[in-house]
């Protein structure tokens, strides 16, 4: 996937005192994402962007957009991303 349409799909991270646990407990990190995405063009841009293995991706749409949760593969890696995005 080119870099371009990943940076459409995934719109911004999206941090609440629900997905800051999620970070550090369960090595979720939450984006916004385009109303369109599948989950396997969720885990491809993701993983396109930053450079690391996704092991899930779950999806709820909210009044404030579709959400996305991508689970990691590695061990604390969703809190060492935050930390790079500048969310924690």
């Amino acid at each position: 996937m080119r870099l371009e349409d990943a940076q459409k799909l995934l719109r911004r991270p999206y941090v609440t005192e629900r997905t800051f646990e999620q970070i550090e407990k369960e090595n979720k990190i939450c984006f916004i994402v385009d109303d369109r995405a599948s989950k396997p063009q969720i885990a491809s841009a993701f993983e396109a962007l930053y450079e690391m293995k996704v092991a899930a991706v779950n999806t709820e749409r909210t009044v404030k957009g579709k959400k996305a949760f991508v689970r990691l593969l590695e061990a604390d890696k969703a809190a060492e991303l935050a930390s790079k995005l500048g969310l924690v």
